[in-house]
């Protein structure tokens, strides 16, 4: 079998780990977190466009499957950890030392089950089991990038229990919305117009601090509709 390995795909998919991967550099040896986090969104952004790409020139290949989980991995389990661990070790905490930090990396690992769930069950093609690494990622990122900017103080227990907490609702079997549209009609889109409408507000209105009030959002929202679709 032939294996072709640097299609434009696959060169979109390898421009997400390399972004990733300045995010770790970033957090952990710069504590430039603010840096970090627009690495990482910029990562999401290849992350979008290399299966785009792929759909558009009709160029899928195995191949390119398992390189974007391994991006994925980097940019969206190991970067946003580092973020978390970065920031645990600038902000004060009750009871938590320096040397407990580690424990943060829960979320990489959760990360890598998530992703590795997601290649091979056929039932997310339209919403997703547990929440998207994507969104965890920049729910994540934007803390410790608001802390940076906003001069948020949070302590290293809820940096602790934020990265565990993230880490379950990855792997949880919580059926989240996808924003992909049944058609331009309203009926059968309603969640997902209304939730873009308050993106768009929250956005004009809080600026940076709208990401971890949308994804928040976006985690209450889908939660709702699987308790009350499974009643």
């Amino acid at each position: 079998m032939k294996i072709r390995l640097f299609t434009i795909p696959n060169i979109l998919t390898l421009l997400n780990l390399l972004c990733g991967a300045n995010a770790v550099l970033r957090a952990l040896v710069f504590s430039d977190l603010t840096g970090a986090f627009w690495w990482i969104a910029l990562a999401a952004a290849f992350d979008f466009l290399d299966g785009f790409v792929a759909r558009l020139l009709k160029e899928s290949s195995p191949i390119g499957v398992q390189l974007d989980s391994l991006a994925d991995d980097i940019s969206f389990g190991f970067a946003p950890a580092a973020v978390l661990y970065a920031l645990y070790v600038q902000m004060p905490g009750i009871w938590l030392g320096d040397r407990v930090g580690f424990i943060v990396f829960v979320f990489s690992a959760f990360a890598a089950l998530r992703l590795a769930k997601f290649n091979i069950d056929d039932t997310q093609h339209t919403e997703f089991c547990g929440l998207p690494t994507p969104a965890a990622t920049l729910l994540c990122a934007s803390v410790g990038m608001l802390a940076e900017v906003r001069g948020w103080v949070v302590s290293r227990e809820m940096i602790v229990l934020l990265a565990v907490v993230v880490a379950l609702l990855m792997v949880l079997p919580i059926r989240m919305f996808a924003l992909k549209f049944s058609g331009f009609g309203w009926r059968g889109n309603e969640v997902r117009y209304l939730f873009l409408a308050f993106c768009v507000v929250a956005i004009a209105v809080l600026r940076p601090c709208s990401i971890p009030v949308i994804i928040v959002l976006y985690i209450l929202i889908s939660t709702a509709r699987w308790i009350f679709g499974r009643k």
